[in-house]
């Protein structure tokens, strides 16, 4: 059955509520969810909460106490959960509310429910629809890394540069505040709140000794802060090391002492050896997925970046371009030199923004522009 004007009205509705979640659900997905009848009248309104308390579909009827519900509709943005997690299913509270029909924008990507949900709703007697692609994919564009890791088992990384015209991300010395404007700044914060992880790598936080949590925009949740470091150079009075949040050094090799001093300052140190004594990248995004994060912001120096980029683990650039010309200075990524421009890696554009005196582009690696298959990974 077709959607009307009114399921996508809500369903905007909904996708619009589930923005709300951003740095307060995860690991759980951002979904919202609107209650309410064919003639238009809304009777509850709901987004996700912090992981154990109400999920969107709760949260609208709560919103809705004291209502007759019976024969109303529920457009939510995600599919309904149908088993028994950190809190009930929601399948069974609509249900048992009396809803009648349900309208989900996009099933869940999560084995555990991947359909079940919907089927369980079915199977109670409710109508069941999903949504049109349009909305399936702002559904999923807000969940992405949710659904990174429920269908390929790692996180969805996004690595973010601040750029002037010609590429440089700082001077050849190493200053690079500020390249861009305060509004650009902010947007940045604004993208470390979806995160669960920021990582960045020791040569940074030697050089600039970030914080590296989120604080120009309110969040109710900071994002794990992710140090690679393979030799634990990391100074115990680091500022990353500082409240709020929880910091990970991750490294090649225990060093004893070193790592002795960073636990003491309240970090956690993980070994991750891989070649040569450095860390094992692959080996620590899938840590990353283990420990349920969606989305990981990538912030490091030209060698990290290319690293993470050589070994294809990179899903999306996040640059900020200055609208200014810096000269001899350091690059965004360290890439090693082409024999033919055909082997370079290629990016199809996602979104050219205005921010402030600034551009951001977002970009998603497509493959070498010869056509053949992006390394897999």
């Amino acid at each position: 059955m077709a959607l009307t004007p009114l399921d996508a009205e809500r369903l905007d509705e909904a996708i619009a509520l589930a923005q709300q979640a951003i740095g307060l659900s995860d690991p759980n997905p951002r979904v919202g969810c609107v209650i309410g009848r064919e003639d238009g009248t809304v009777l509850g309104r709901g987004s996700t909460q912090r992981a154990g308390e109400g999920h969107a579909e709760v949260m609208a009827l709560r919103d809705a106490a004291g209502a007759d519900l019976r024969g109303a509709t529920a457009w939510v943005s995600l599919e309904p959960c149908s088993h028994h997690g950190r809190t009930p299913p929601c399948c069974d509270a609509l249900v048992a509310a009396g809803i009648a029909r349900v309208v989900a924008a996009i099933a869940d990507p999560n084995p555990r429910v991947g359909g079940q949900g919907l089927q369980r709703l079915r199977a109670a007697g409710l109508r069941v629809e999903t949504g049109d692609p349009d909305h399936a994919q702002a559904a999923r564009e807000l969940n992405i890394g949710f659904f990174a890791r429920h269908e390929r088992g790692r996180p969805w990384l996004r690595l973010k540069a601040a750029a002037s015209l010609d590429g440089r991300t700082a001077l050849e010395d190493g200053t690079s505040q500020w390249i861009t404007g305060p509004e650009a700044r902010a947007d940045g914060h604004a993208w470390r709140r979806r995160a669960g992880a920021v990582v960045t790598g020791i040569g940074t936080v030697l050089q600039d000794d970030p914080r590296l949590d989120v604080r120009l925009v309110e969040t109710a949740l900071q994002p794990l802060r992710v140090v690679v470091d393979s030799s634990l150079r990391t100074p115990p009075r680091a500022r990353l090391l500082s409240p709020p949040g929880r910091v990970l050094v991750v490294t090649g090799t225990d060093t004893g002492e070193a790592a002795a001093r960073l636990r003491e300052a309240g970090a956690e140190v993980l070994v991750l050896a891989g070649h040569q004594g450095r860390v094992d990248l692959h080996g620590l995004v899938a840590e990353l997925g283990r420990r349920e994060v969606n989305e990981v912001h990538l912030e490091a120096g030209a060698v990290l970046g290319g690293a993470f980029l050589q070994a294809g683990l990179v899903d999306e650039l996040l640059i900020y371009q200055a609208p200014m010309l810096i000269g001899p200075g350091r690059g965004v990524v360290t890439w090693p030199a082409l024999q033919a421009l055909d082997a370079a890696l290629g990016f199809e554009w996602v979104g050219q923004d205005r921010v402030g005196t600034d551009l951001r582009l977002r970009l998603r690696a497509t493959g070498p522009r010869d056509g053949s298959p992006r390394r897999k990974h």
